[in-house]
């Protein structure tokens, strides 16, 4: 079961191309910092831009930089359930752990069609599968239903990252699911209160600049010690508002690079964030020791 703070990485980009180098070295800190996984090729990690090649080789350096401290879970999903099984294969075969497969975007795939595209993802790859639920991205939202089909006919299909902000999805999905289904928030914003409600853990875009205190957060809730969760998890919330002031990842990319770890550089059609919330993050940081 994947348990913990995942880091969802960003992408650093320089001169057009991936820097290996600032990736390989953003892995080290977050290993450094106590971060429990990490999830490259995901929405962070502006994977819609980048190629086949560069696809492989994000996977490849989180992989070999991670060097089996923790596993890494590679987001592979497309609306393409032939591209979908393609990527798949494709980041299994570059060291991936695990798959994050998002409900597929755009199509607006009916109920029936949504478990036709994951059970045969599941039937194509012989790995650990994780789905990512995003209504606010994909349109489509995958019933709790349709999910519990998948947990009893797939054996590779083993939990999802939950990011429809509903907290009464952790009871309902571990009721069609099965305790042992794993179940991940995909906020910030909500991830202690989905801990509490028996969620086992986050990916997390805010752990890009602050794993440690994502870690804490997580470590203290489930040593039972709420006050002091909520506490922290308080303390730091204004890092999640700024990193809402636009659409992801062109925030969390300007944050890493205000902590030198990563040029701010983002692939068309992201933008870098206007002036004035540059200056907001920046201002956050700051006063939350982040950044000197």
């Amino acid at each position: 079961m994947f348990t913990g703070i995942y880091t969802a990485l960003v992408t650093p980009f320089r001169d057009g191309g991936v820097d290996d180098n600032a990736l390989a070295q953003m892995v080290e800190w977050q290993l450094q910092n106590g971060i429990h996984g990490f999830v490259p090729t995901g929405t962070t990690g502006e994977n819609p831009c980048l190629d086949d090649e560069e696809f492989k080789r994000v996977v490849s350096v989180t992989v070999e930089a991670t060097a089996g401290r923790v596993p890494v879970m590679a987001g592979c999903g497309v609306n393409s359930t032939d591209f979908t099984i393609k990527r798949a294969k494709m980041v299994l075969g570059a060291g991936a752990d695990a798959l994050l497969v998002v409900v597929p975007y755009y199509n607006k795939p009916m109920p029936e069609g949504l478990y036709r595209h994951f059970k045969a993802v599941n039937d194509a790859v012989d790995a650990p599968i994780v789905i990512y639920n995003i209504p606010g991205r994909s349109i489509v939202d995958m019933s709790t239903d349709i999910m519990g089909r998948l947990a009893r006919d797939c054996a590779n299909i083993v939990g999802v990252k939950d990011a429809t902000g509903d907290m009464a999805r952790v009871a309902l999905q571990r009721e069609a699911c099965g305790d042992d289904f794993c179940q991940m928030s995909g906020d910030d914003d909500t991830f202690l209160e989905f801990i509490k409600r028996g969620g086992h853990g986050c990916t997390s875009v805010a752990s890009n600049v602050a794993p440690a205190e994502m870690v804490a957060i997580y470590n203290l809730a489930k040593e039972g010690r709420w006050d002091e969760a909520e506490a922290l998890n308080n303390r730091i919330h204004s890092l999640f508002s700024a990193l809402s002031l636009e659409t992801n990842p062109s925030t969390i990319k300007y944050a890493a690079h205000l902590k030198n770890m990563c040029a701010p550089d983002m692939r068309l059609p992201m933008i870098e964030p206007s002036d004035e919330n540059k200056a907001k993050i920046k201002q956050v940081m700051t006063d939350l020791n982040l950044i000197s």
